[in-house]
């Protein structure tokens, strides 16, 4: 609450108070997340630094979280006129960003996603997905009315958005690919799109992918193991039916905080894809539901400064950063209870990640500018 009184003190100096709402919730999400990695990560730490420290994740999780923060606030304060001009050029080198994967990337628990640059390890997909909707939402100012128009509306964007797919393509990046599409189809719809072509382009989607799985062997496993894990459940299955006991073993009112079973070692990525299966297992089905509810707090205020916004390129940017969270945050949950196949996509504010964390908390910041008043003006500035 102290953050929140300082960044609308701050902002008040600027000219209009940002949505106090939508601050709360995004520092409750990212305090009660900090608390459920050290939770889930603490038996990893340990086992990694001989028994050390128990606090290793967490360490660069904070860190992270300090600098997203940092960008949180000075994203906050940056008018949104200023992303209408930089659309083109960020995504152009977050297209290269991506297909310097490709020949530089690092290999982390078997895929080629990372890059490291003076030192810094991170994913260049993080990038691509805050530039393909920053580059969407001035298409959406551009093209206006225009993007009823299937020239527009769907070659216009469609383009736009391939330019982002097709190194993720070649990098076998299903997650985000899958994601990134959910997205732009939302942000279509927004702009104006007809609903007939958005049906038509998700049917082709769904083939793309069904032939895309073929040619991913592994991913061709995750799917047989999403079916059948009982089959498997030394291998394929192992992690899905071990999400599955720390959600059953977690009841209506969960074990206790900081007493799952399953992150010693047991469950797969506890601290990162499957932590909201050591959540449910240590605050039961009481917690899940209310982290749940913070999430849908966050998701419908954002959708309500979209709706609010003074521009074209404001409700896009704002509705499309807010969808961002919304569909890694259901296709996640999807994914824990086994509801989908195991994706790769990680809980906002929650899973381990540092390019993650402090991407999403640059991405709230820029809602909270959006949230202002005032910003009609400087946009049609910068679209003559």
């Amino acid at each position: 609450m102290a953050g929140a009184k300082l960044f609308a003190k701050e902002d008040r100096r600027n000219g209009a108070a940002v949505d106090i709402p939508f601050l709360v919730l995004t520092l409750l999400l990212l305090t009660v997340g900090l608390a459920a990695l050290y939770s889930a990560s603490s038996a990893q730490s340990a086992y990694d630094t001989r028994y050390a420290i128990t606090t290793r994740y967490l360490q660069k999780q904070a860190v992270c979280a300090a600098l997203g923060l940092i960008a949180m606030w000075a994203f906050s304060r940056v008018p949104a006129a200023v992303w209408y001009r930089l659309a083109w050029p960020i995504y152009f080198v977050s297209i290269v960003l991506l297909l310097s994967v490709l020949v530089i990337g690092q290999q982390v628990n078997g895929a080629r996603r990372w890059i490291n640059i003076a030192g810094l390890q991170f994913q260049p997909s993080e990038v691509a997905k805050f530039a393909m909707i920053v580059l969407l939402s001035r298409l959406t100012q551009n093209y206006g009315e225009r993007a009823k128009l299937f020239r527009f509306g769907v070659l216009g964007f469609g383009g736009a958005l391939l330019g982002i797919l097709v190194p993720l393509a070649l990098e076998k990046h299903l997650s985000a690919i899958m994601l990134m599409g959910m997205v732009a189809v939302v942000m279509m719809y927004i702009a104006g799109t007809h609903p007939k072509w958005l049906l038509l382009g998700a049917a082709g989607a769904a083939v793309f992918l069904l032939v895309y799985i073929q040619f991913m062997g592994y991913a061709g496993d995750r799917v047989t193991a999403w079916r059948h894990p009982e089959l498997d459940p030394g291998d394929t299955g192992y992690q899905i039916l071990q999400s599955l006991y720390a959600i059953g073993s977690g009841g209506f009112f969960g074990l206790g905080l900081g007493k799952s079973r399953q992150k010693y070692l047991y469950l797969p990525f506890q601290y990162n894809d499957y932590i909201f299966a050591i959540v449910c297992e240590e605050l039961g089905l009481v917690g899940a539901v209310g982290i749940m509810a913070l999430f849908a707090l966050l998701i419908f205020r954002g959708y309500r400064i979209a709706r609010q916004a003074e521009n074209r390129f404001s409700t896009a940017l704002a509705a499309g950063l807010t969808s961002l969270i919304a569909v890694q945050t259901i296709l996640n949950l999807c994914v824990v209870t086994n509801l989908l196949p195991s994706t790769g996509i990680a809980l906002p504010f929650f899973s381990y990640g540092g390019t993650a964390l402090a991407v999403n908390l640059g991405e709230m910041g820029i809602v909270l500018n959006i949230s202002r008043s005032g910003n009609k003006r400087t946009i049609q500035e910068a679209a003559k």
